[in-house]
């Protein structure tokens, strides 16, 4: 576990909110490197966002089970395939709020937490959360990290990109947050779904200052990543 610095508490959490943009599979993989980083979770799953993951993956979240299709969920590759990966979502490290819940713990500054990464983030959201509005605990808790000066990352997944959106995205840019495009990159020698997915994800755990090693990284070498034939 990551050691517990000075303003933290033993369970420190990042809280991930996933937004009903197409790119459910990003959310996974985030979801994944934290947890494999030894990091703490705090989950909101926007109302919109269950129907993207039940047309993208075919798993309906529900909040009375949602342990159960969290690591169903997790468990899926990026090409769809069900028990790719095993992960442990069980005890105290990954928590689930209701996206309604806005007396949730994240609805509040006081609430102890690293700060918040919404992968993917859709237009709608980065409005939202550009304007304040706080509409449901996903934007509450992203207004919440932005004014208590905490680390807030935007996944933005949406093209093209229309000129209030990009007035949106500066606007957020503006106030501390980083706009991540959802953009896999091709250098790192992506042979699979799975490698544009992680890469992705990485960049955002880049982004929030969490170790991983989801994709390999420039060294300045043309063609280091071509696979030895």
């Amino acid at each position: 576990m990551n050691p517990v610095k000075p303003g933290e508490t033993p369970r420190t959490p990042w809280i991930v909110g996933v937004s009903g943009a197409s790119g459910t599979p990003y959310a996974a993989a985030v979801l994944r490197g934290l947890l494999a980083a030894g990091e703490s979770v705090d989950l909101v799953v926007s109302r919109a966002s269950r129907l993207t993951l039940l047309d993208e993956t075919q798993i309906a979240f529900r909040d009375a089970h949602w342990r159960e299709d969290l690591r169903e969920w997790l468990g899926r590759g990026a090409d769809g395939k069900p028990g790719t990966f095993v992960v442990d979502v069980d005890g105290d490290r990954v928590r689930h709020w209701g996206a309604g819940d806005l007396a949730a713990g994240p609805s509040s500054g006081s609430y102890p937490a690293k700060g918040m990464l919404i992968v993917p983030a859709s237009t709608a959201c980065v409005a939202g959360v550009a304007l304040g509005l706080s509409k449901d605990l996903l934007q509450r808790a992203a207004s919440v990290t932005l004014k208590e000066g905490r680390r807030l990352v935007v996944a933005v997944r949406e093209t093209p990109l229309a000129g209030q959106t990009l007035k949106q995205l500066v606007a957020l840019d503006e106030a501390g947050a980083v706009v991540l495009p959802a953009s896999p990159a091709f250098y790192a020698g992506a042979t699979h779904i799975q490698d544009l997915v992680d890469f992705v994800a990485g960049r955002v755990l880049d982004a929030a200052g969490v170790p991983h090693r989801l994709y390999r990284r420039w060294e300045g070498e043309l063609g280091g990543a071509r696979p030895v034939r």
